[in-house]
């Protein structure tokens, strides 16, 4: 199932600063974001995600743009899954971050017609930027022993974008 999301993206320090992680891990062995060379593969930290949204969503978006810029913090590195794992960095939850996915959030209801996915909604949207996915569990204690992994990170959000993973096309806004 492919999905739409609405998703904050980081200044060009930052960015590149998250792009040097994913380098550190490839260089290791373990297949992370650095493999994707896709254009619209940039680090990100996902504020809201539906089956689908219409592409009116991206007007009811810009408004909220004025609450960037967003500084905050790339805190712990953290693992989702059970056989293979993803690991992402934490995106420390601050009351200007937890309010901006609020207020996203609450402008993509109206253009998803089957409503959030539940991950994604406040009080239950854990706040990440993605470094690998897939890992094996045999690839963990290699992951979370290089250095870019865990030291902590300033970082700023610039920028929101509208992804339709159906179409695989982003939209700015």
């Amino acid at each position: 199932m492919m999905v739409h999301s609405v998703e904050l993206l980081f200044d060009a320090d930052t960015e590149a600063a998250i792009r040097r992680i994913w380098d550190d891990l490839a260089d290791t062995g373990v297949r992370s974001q650095a493999g994707h060379k896709a254009p619209s593969n940039r680090p990100h930290v996902t504020l809201a995600v539906a089956e689908t949204m219409d592409t009116a969503v991206d007007d009811a978006l810009r408004p909220l743009l004025r609450q960037l810029p967003i500084t905050c913090t790339v805190g712990a590195p953290m693992l989702f899954g059970r056989r293979q794992f993803t690991l992402v960095r934490l995106i420390v939850p601050s009351v200007p971050l937890l309010s901006l996915q609020a207020d996203i959030h609450d402008a993509c209801l109206p253009h998803a017609p089957q409503g959030p996915l539940p991950h994604s909604q406040p009080g239950q949207w854990t706040p990440h930027v993605t470094l690998a996915r897939r890992v094996p569990a045999e690839q963990l204690q290699s992951a979370l022993t290089v250095q870019s992994v865990s030291r902590e990170l300033s970082a700023t959000g610039v920028g929101i974008r509208h992804w339709d993973g159906n179409a695989k096309r982003e939209y700015s806004i």
